[in-house]
């Protein structure tokens, strides 16, 4: 077989890469050795920054197939009929962590999809769990930074975790899920996915109805427990990625079954709860889950960095037929998520590999860091002109709705909205069995057992307060393995 040339980076061919040029065999190295220039530049280049959250993570290629008939819900063209299929990239992640952190760290599971579709890339951007922490980005970054390390110490900190989570009681039904075996996932094969967000779909007919999205593992959710998560960090930090490229080489693809769940307009007016507060769950009883298709990876990249690490996925990707809804939190998405891929990645990131849509772009676009000017060459970038024959769809014509109010306002979150336990409730009283709940309480005695400082009492009687408001055995169990005497005042909260 030919050999390839070495060559630097404009295509030129060189020889000179093991050693620099010098003055005599000892001397010093010159500056004019422009190879040594390119080489060590480049090098320290290599990084782009990490993403603020969901920093370490896997990724795979692989291919998502119709396989039950949803077009009475939707006009896009990727669910018209049974059997369409479509290319897919799937990233998995951590919440929390740094890029060299462990794997099998107590924290949510990013799922992030994308769908090479012929209307477009669709991207679904949700965890591993139903639910979230808070109901509103205002609260993002703060909620965030009690996630990552102190401004002084550098370390992470259960003193601010708990705090804020003991004065936004809203996240109780997250931090249960985190508290669980559910926050140690064995790897990525084996958590469910969830779009999280109430999303729509419209139909041929302009009829909207309001959707969730799920991902059910097919090959069995399995977790580890505290101790085995703990146990793993310390003998392979990688142990997800490891686990997911390992499966895909030995043709082990990992599948998950996609499922939605369909609430009217109607039925959302009379829901008990608000039906876009990402921290509630919509019961399968009342909102039984409907069998879409399946999703399988098959394709490990052949590039990490390029294709994973440079991979941007946001909520504002959307398609034809596949919409948003009023969720705050959704609404913040939209424009943090894109905003943060043109910091990170730049503003043509999707023109990289990954994330370029293999069908058509057509716009006008142009110019910016890494510009590829392959897909538009010398076509006019500006609109309209008498030139070019792009021309606007007018079957893509977007939804358009009546707001139920023209009174703006800070509205606060929780009015006609406060009911943070009833779920948390039934979460621990109905889908937990007594060894999750006896796990569940000893991670949240780990866990709250780094409260330190001036206010440690005030916050774990605050947080206590919220256990027993969400179930009464619940909040003894903690109260009691944490040494705290229980008064009439928690037990009335309880009510």
């Amino acid at each position: 077989m030919d050999s390839k040339k070495l060559t630097l980076s404009n295509g030129a061919p060189y020889f000179e890469h093991q050693d620099s040029q010098t003055v005599g065999p000892r001397g010093p190295v010159l500056l004019q050795d422009f190879i040594l220039q390119e080489n060590l530049a480049h090098f320290v280049r290599e990084r782009i920054p990490e993403r603020i959250v969901h920093a370490k993570g896997s990724g795979a290629y692989g291919t998502f197939t119709v396989t039950h008939d949803i077009s009475q819900y939707t006009k896009a063209k990727l669910f018209s009929k049974v059997g369409n299929t479509c290319r897919m990239f799937a990233r998995f992640s951590t919440v929390g962590g740094e890029k060299g952190s462990a794997d099998t760290a107590r924290d949510p599971r990013g799922f992030a999809l994308k769908f090479y579709t012929e209307d477009g890339n669709w991207d679904l951007v949700g965890n591993n769990t139903p639910v979230f922490f808070i109901k509103d980005a205002k609260k993002f970054p703060d909620f965030i930074h009690t996630q990552k390390r102190l401004p002084k110490t550098n370390l992470k900190s259960a003193t601010m975790m708990w705090d804020f989570w003991s004065l936004n009681p809203e996240s109780l039904h997250q931090v249960l899920i985190l508290m669980s075996d559910r926050g140690t996932p064995y790897g990525y094969r084996h958590m469910h996915g969830f779009g999280s967000h109430t999303f729509s779909m419209i139909n041929d007919h302009n009829e909207r109805v309001w959707v969730k999205f799920h991902f059910k593992t097919k090959q069995g959710v399995k977790n580890f427990t505290d101790e085995e998560a703990v146990k793993m960090a310390g003998e392979n930090p990688d142990f997800a990625q490891e686990d997911l490229c390992n499966a895909i080489e030995n043709g082990d693809f990992p599948k998950w079954t996609m499922y939605i769940q369909v609430m009217t307009e109607e039925q959302a007016k009379d829901f008990r709860w608000n039906p876009f507060d990402v921290t509630k769950v919509w019961f399968h009883d009342d909102f039984p889950l409907i069998e879409v298709g399946e999703m399988e990876l098959n394709e490990v990249p052949v590039n990490y960095f390029a294709h994973v690490e440079q991979s941007t996925f946001s909520p504002s990707s959307l398609i034809n037929g596949i919409s948003f809804s009023p969720d705050k939190m959704l609404q913040g998405r939209l424009f943090s998520y894109p905003d943060a891929h043109r910091y990170r990645v730049g503003v043509n990131a999707h023109q990289l590999e990954v994330n370029r849509c293999p069908f058509a772009v057509n716009n006008y676009q142009r110019d910016g860091y890494m510009a590829d000017s392959s897909q538009y060459q010398d076509k006019p970038n500006y609109h309209p002109n008498s030139f070019d024959d792009i021309k606007a769809d007018s079957d893509y014509k977007g939804f358009e709705y009546e707001l139920d109010s023209a009174h703006v306002a800070s509205y606060n979150r929780n009015d006609n909205d406060s009911d943070h336990y009833t779920q948390p409730g039934l979460l621990y009283s109905k889908a937990m069995n007594a060894e999750d709940r006896d796990r569940l309480i000893q991670n949240i005695i780990g866990s709250m057992k780094g409260i330190s400082g001036p206010k440690k009492d005030e916050i774990i009687n605050r947080q206590l307060c919220h256990f027993f408001r969400a179930n009464i055995e619940l909040g003894m169990k903690v109260a009691s393995q944490l040494n705290v005497n229980i008064d009439a005042n928690m037990m009335n909260h309880s009510k």
